[in-house]
């Protein structure tokens, strides 16, 4: 269990948080949104024990982070959102170096190093890791955050600048760790992503906490289903005069409802006219609406 109660952290007179409170279970994958300079990194520097928070309280399973950060260390593993590597080391040796600091027994050590550079598909073919490419580097600075085989991951946007294709790799394997019954908390400004594999959200605006919940909780309160119409017609000129607008999309012609009521009304409307509704498809609000519509 994660539990924060009024966290505050102020900078020289700047709130950089005011007052987030929150709590979540062991085993979820829990994300952190907002606009730049909501206060996500430093509600994660907080959580990794990094920073003070200016008052307030947060328990991490059992440990008070606020009085005894130094308990947190063993148990966690942290990803800053810049790779911060040591880069003449070869990779076998950076995280043989981690893994004596933690202390961790020679022969783990190998193994885990054997372990994680198999699942992060990471072929080092005796290169330093200065002589990485930034995908390499950064599942490096994962397999860094590994080695001790930590039960919480606190990961500052941990796929940021990567290729589509090693971003989407980072995100599967995250869903691996969770399989593993191990607690994420990340922050990301990739969204879809975010709505992907996280159990719960947090959306942040100006350090303040203005959304907590899951997917579903989170769209029941930023807006409900809606829906969209494909339709054909052989005289469009047949639905002027009513409120319900529409636009020509290739051959089709499209429409929106916000309610099931609104969707019937809108259906009888086409078939009316002569029309022929095609299909039908319906959605939920994105994250990137919700931000939208909170602003910065």
């Amino acid at each position: 269990m994660i539990t924060a109660t009024d966290l505050v952290k102020k900078f020289d007179g700047f709130t950089a948080l005011d007052g987030v409170s929150f709590e979540f279970w062991d085993g979820e994958i829990f994300g952190i949104i907002g606009h730049n300079g909501a206060g996500k990194t430093t509600l994660l520097k907080i959580m990794s024990g990094l920073i003070a928070p200016t008052s307030g309280s947060l328990s991490i399973n059992g440990i008070d982070v606020v009085k005894d950060p130094v308990a947190l260390k063993g148990m966690l593993g942290y990803l800053p959102e810049e790779s911060r590597l040591y880069e003449t080391m070869t990779v076998e040796n950076y995280l043989s170096f981690f893994g004596e600091i933690y202390g961790l027994p020679p022969p783990v050590i190998r193994e885990r190093c054997r372990q994680l550079l198999a699942v992060l598909s990471l072929e080092p073919n005796g290169k330093k890791i200065g002589e990485f490419s930034k995908g390499m580097k950064r599942k490096a600075a994962i397999a860094r955050s590994l080695i001790h085989d930590p039960d919480l991951l606190i990961y500052d946007e941990a796929t940021s600048g990567l290729d589509p294709m090693t971003s989407r790799f980072i995100a599967d394997y995250l869903r691996t760790l969770r399989r593993e019954k191990k607690t994420v908390i990340l922050s990301a400004h990739n969204l879809y992503q975010v709505e992907a594999i996280c159990d719960k959200v947090m959306i942040l605006r100006r350090g303040k906490m203005v959304a907590f919940g899951s997917m579903s909780q989170l769209r029941d309160q930023f807006g409900s289903l809606t829906y969209t119409i494909f339709f054909s017609i052989a005289d469009p000129g047949r639905l002027l005069g009513h409120s319900k607008t529409y636009a020509q999309e290739g051959g089709s012609f499209v429409c929106s409802a916000e309610s099931m009521q609104d969707l019937n009304e809108t259906t009888a409307l086409i078939t009316e006219a002569g029309g022929t509704v095609e299909k039908i498809e319906s959605r939920y609000p994105s994250l990137e609406e919700m931000l939208v519509k909170i602003g910065k």
